[in-house]
């Protein structure tokens, strides 16, 4: 299972702690930290689309409405925080948010 999200992010650290208290293996992306993989990035644009970026972020306030227009894949490459999430991916399915819905799929039950 992959997971992308960042370390400051409560969600983010709510979904990772259910799923190691549920002893599923996972690898961490912090998309701050470590960015997000072009292959990855395509992934996640063609799975969510616009879903795919928060905006009610401080990173998307900040952005000029010249950048809004932008696609989200040329705004996921230059502001990877702006993604939604988490995004997990869990035998290759793509979820996003931690939702009742996306915790029952990743989490089982």
């Amino acid at each position: 299972m992959r997971f992308f999200g960042l370390k400051s992010c409560d969600t983010c650290r709510k979904a990772l702690k259910a799923i190691r208290e549920n002893g599923l293996d996972v690898t961490v992306t912090d998309v701050r930290a470590d960015g997000i993989a072009s292959r990855d990035q395509a992934r996640i644009v063609e799975a969510f689309g616009e879903k795919s970026l928060n905006r009610a972020s401080t990173t998307w306030r900040g952005l000029s409405d010249a950048e809004k227009a932008l696609s989200p894949a040329d705004l996921l490459s230059t502001h990877p925080t702006l993604l939604k999430r988490p995004v997990i991916e869990k035998d290759g399915v793509w979820t996003i948010g931690w939702s009742p819905d996306v915790q029952k799929s990743v989490l089982g039950g």
